[in-house]
């Protein structure tokens, strides 16, 4: 005598098989249209995701979210295809409808011959719209119908049954909300700051000495004649190759001394940390021209292009922004008193170790493989190339492979940084993993792959407003992304005072009085 509960599941299965049975009926009994032979072409388009390959390379064509949309719709397809094609095919066997009841011009020249349950089509299909949406929801929209016909269309030709179908959309779907767990969405470029009422107005420019550093971004092109004309009362000096950024700015600020109000910066995240020294050591709030490559500050700032500045800094709209610091300290016994000899900024991060190849193989790699999949690359190479250095951090000594400090904490917390959501904590986010764990390198690899990183062994974090760093051996620092120079002992910390960052506020801004509008 049976169970219960497979009485239950029985009548599930047969109430399934009568449902599917009456839809392929319905299907089959259909007069014959054009929509017949444009189902055949569709889902033979849709084999071996030949489709939805296609339509991630144009995505792929253009850099930003579409980029991103493309590679994770890939990632998800990856996902779905094993799992449908390759795990739940061969746990979950089924005959295909029979052909015979299927009109001979519905049927499909090469029918497939495995399982019918789960529609690896389907799941494919769905996976990949899923996966776009998550990046870019209109683009997301926008495939979602040819999703839909590619799935209908396993019905439609009659290799599928109706459930197949939506148990392979529930698949794809399913893979495609999982890969947040390795590759998290960002919720919004914008981070979070407390706004500043007291920042000034600079009407057509007037009281800003900007900078504009022309080796940012594409070498071919020289952004100053288009910052002169949005800003015709600012006073643009052109950056002068081989000399300190910030010592020419300090010089041209210095000049104006009477009529400067704000210092601005066109450039890359090295060209604004220069400026945001500038702007922390006198006192003046920052207007930021994104020029550079990645522009990872403007982004998180929410300044995408030259007519948000012209915007924020007419309407005189700020935000508070916390800058990082860093005090290199003379070398122990050196006969030199214990003292700071010299302060770094960082608006973004600093880092000890084998971190700064990590990034620059991860920026190599980005614009071709996007951000997690590149990072989860470098990181298994420096892993394996990187040598262990021993470390001091708030007076405990261990060994790690990196020691990562964030300006304000970073997401996703246990794992790979990625974005901040706030930009005025006053606390810095610093992660290292640790050498001295049996298996570390292994350890670290197979978290990362797990999305377990933040309950390794390997991985620490911790959130603080100032760590002070001890190296055994003197080593490399990097300031966001660059590396600046070497010694053995650091202090990290917040400035005291944030400073203020011109940004449109989004919700008070009319667009009136626009004297520069970007062709």
């Amino acid at each position: 005598m049976l169970s219960r509960p497979r009485r239950a599941a029985g009548k599930v299965h047969t109430h399934v098989n009568e449902v599917d049975r009456a839809i392929a009926h319905a299907v089959s009994s259909l007069p014959p249209t054009r929509f017949d032979a444009a189902m055949k072409t569709v889902s033979a388009a849709a084999n071996h995701s030949l489709l939805w390959f296609t339509v991630a390379a144009l995505l792929a064509c253009r850099r930003g979210a579409l980029r991103k949309a493309a590679l994770r719709g890939i990632a998800a397809i990856a996902g779905s295809s094993i799992l449908a094609n390759g795990v739940l095919k061969r746990l979950l066997p089924r005959r295909r409808p029979a052909a015979a009841e299927l009109p001979g011009y519905r049927t499909l020249s090469n029918p497939p011959t495995s399982s019918s349950f789960p529609s690896g089509h389907a799941a494919s299909a769905a996976a990949f719209a899923a996966a776009v949406a998550l990046e870019s929801p209109r683009t997301g929209l926008a495939i979602a119908p040819l999703a839909a016909a590619v799935a209908y269309s396993r019905v439609h030709t009659g290799v599928h049954w109706a459930s197949d179908v939506a148990a392979g959309a529930a698949v794809g779907a399913g893979v495609a909300l999982a890969t947040q767990r390795w590759w998290p969405v960002r919720p919004t470029d914008e981070a979070r700051a407390r706004p500043i009422d007291a920042a000034p107005e600079l009407p057509r420019g007037k009281g800003l000495v900007l900078i504009s550093n022309q080796r940012s971004g594409d070498p071919d092109a020289d952004p100053a004649d288009e910052i002169e004309q949005a800003f015709p009362d600012a006073v643009v000096v052109r950056a002068v190759p081989d000399r300190d950024l910030d010592e020419q700015l300090d010089e041209a600020v210095a000049a104006h001394e009477d009529t400067v109000l704000a210092v601005g910066v066109a450039g890359g995240d090295g060209s604004v940390a220069a400026a945001a020294a500038v702007a922390g050591r006198r006192g003046l709030p920052l207007v930021v021209v994104p020029m550079g490559t990645l522009n990872h500050f403007a982004r998180d700032v929410g300044v995408y292009d030259l007519q948000e500045a012209v915007d924020a800094g007419g309407a005189g709209q700020a935000v508070a922004v916390d800058l990082g610091l860093v005090d290199v300290h003379p070398p122990r016994g050196a006969g030199e008193p214990d003292a700071v000899v010299r302060t770094r900024v960082f608006i973004n991060t600093a880092s000890l170790g084998s971190y700064p190849e990590l990034v620059r193989l991860r920026e190599r790699w980005q614009p071709r493989l996007g951000k997690w999949p590149a990072f989860a690359l470098a990181l298994a190479v420096v892993l394996r190339r990187s040598e262990p250095v021993r470390v001091c951090i708030d007076g405990r000594w261990q060994t790690v492979w990196f020691l990562f400090i964030g300006n304000n904490p970073y997401y996703p917390r246990g794992f790979v940084p990625a974005w901040r959501p706030s930009l005025d904590t006053g606390l810095l986010d610093a992660r290292w993993l640790r050498a001295d764990v049996p298996f570390s390198r292994l350890r670290a690899v197979v978290g990362l792959a797990l999305g377990a990183l933040g309950r390794s062994r390997v991985y620490v974090q911790r959130e603080a407003p100032s760590f002070d760093v001890e190296l055994e051996v003197p080593g490399m620092l990097a300031t966001d992304g660059e590396v600046v120079e070497e010694s053995g002992r650091f202090t990290f910390r917040v400035a005291p005072e944030p400073i203020p960052v011109y940004r449109r506020d989004e919700d008070r801004w009319t667009g009136r009085d626009r004297p520069y509008l970007r062709a």
